[in-house]
């Protein structure tokens, strides 16, 4: 279960590390506003529908109650929900309160994606416990106590960014180059959150203070930093030949350094 899709798009001012070095959020039940009450009972009605054993959690700017109606997306996790029915329910509560959000987008995972000692499974872990708020169904965070913000949970959250360079390069040409330069540019900002943290011996998730924190840290990777949190942030587009230029620079440096720093999964 990677990150790769998963938005985090408002700034949650309480994320960063507790004394002694664990991860801490904002994400909590009570913060979640009042306005999208309906919009989340609607999710977990529709979810129970089709499987009643299945689980459902909110996390990103909903559930630190840092979310701005109508510019922010919901996101939702379900466990035990295929994809395709995650992203069916994603598209039609995306239509019914289209006046509340920008979209609903469903991730699907499956229980056996936070089990197991490997790297993927322990960032599963970290994410469910720190990010995600459940609001329906088993609770599959086993966690008692927080996970330490190191080099384990940012390569947990994206030792997968190798593998993504790979595929994108796959699918150069074959794409949209602005949707497909969104997806570039949210997965490797996240990375770069990953390097400042480990770097500056933080925690963030925010890819605005990681395009800052990274840039001071390597300078000539500013520019095309910039360029890519533009993308994420939806202020311009990218183009094909732009899109070609960062895949071959700033991207393949980032996970370069990622790999040096930090460490990738197991291919």
């Amino acid at each position: 279960m990677s990150l790769s899709d998963r938005e985090m798009p408002v700034r949650d001012p309480l994320e960063g590390l507790t004394a002694t070095g664990q991860i801490r959020t904002g994400a909590g039940i009570e913060r979640i506003p009042v306005r999208y009450v309906d919009l989340l009972d609607a999710a977990v009605q529709r979810v129970g529908r089709d499987e009643s054993d299945a689980s459902v959690y909110v996390y990103g700017s909903v559930a630190t109650g840092a979310a701005r109606s109508p510019q922010s997306d919901v996101d939702l996790l379900t466990v035990g929900v295929s994809m395709d029915r995650a992203a069916s329910i994603g598209r039609s509560l995306s239509t019914e309160f289209s006046a509340l959000c920008r979209g609903v987008e469903i991730a699907a995972a499956m229980t056996d994606d936070f089990r197991g000692d490997d790297d993927e499974a322990y960032g599963a872990r970290v994410f469910l416990h720190h990010y995600c708020v459940r609001l329906a169904g088993p609770e599959i965070d086993r966690a008692t106590s927080p996970f330490p913000g190191d080099r384990r949970a940012a390569r947990g959250f994206n030792g997968d960014i190798a593998r993504h360079l790979a595929r994108w390069r796959q699918r150069l040409g074959d794409s949209d180059a602005g949707v497909l330069g969104r997806v570039v540019a949210r997965k490797t900002l996240l990375a770069v959150a990953g390097l400042a943290s480990v770097h500056d011996a933080v925690w963030t998730t925010d890819r605005s203070d990681a395009v800052e924190r990274w840039s001071q840290a390597s300078p000539d990777l500013a520019d095309g930093l910039d360029e890519l949190l533009d993308w994420s942030a939806q202020r311009s587009s990218a183009t094909s030949v732009r899109l070609a230029h960062h895949l071959a620079t700033t991207v393949e440096q980032i996970a370069d350094q990622f790999a040096a720093d930090v460490g990738l999964w197991p291919t």
